[in-house]
């Protein structure tokens, strides 16, 4: 008895990798076991790297934080500690904002805090 092999399944396996890799440079989009390789290291370092994104933006939040409120004579590790004794239930990213885009508004926070 021959042999069977499903060709129709293995074609759209591969296919689906070589569409995956469009636009990749060279033979990392055409050949195939070299795009599985591409493809899966890509794939690894997109996993890590939105874990990363969270990662950079806290960052980013609060050093904008802190420059908004060294105007006002406080460091960020006290502003933030005495935001949690006061109660003040914003987050980061809204601090961030309102640093940034409403300052006025961020003042009145620092003094209440203060």
């Amino acid at each position: 008895m021959p042999r069977s092999v499903n060709h129709v399944a293995s074609r759209a396996r591969r296919k689906k990798v070589l569409d995956q890799t469009k636009g990749f440079f060279g033979r990392r989009k055409n050949v195939f076991t070299v795009a599985k390789n591409t493809l899966e290291k890509g794939l690894q370092y997109q996993y890590r790297d939105r874990k990363n994104k969270k990662r950079k933006f806290r960052e980013l939040w609060i050093v904008r934080i802190n420059a908004a409120v060294r105007q006002f004579g406080m460091s960020y590790s006290t502003f933030i500690f005495k935001c949690a004794e006061k109660n003040v239930e914003l987050n980061r990213k809204a601090l961030a904002d309102l640093a940034m885009n409403h300052p006025t508004a961020f003042e009145a926070i620092v003094n209440f805090v203060k």
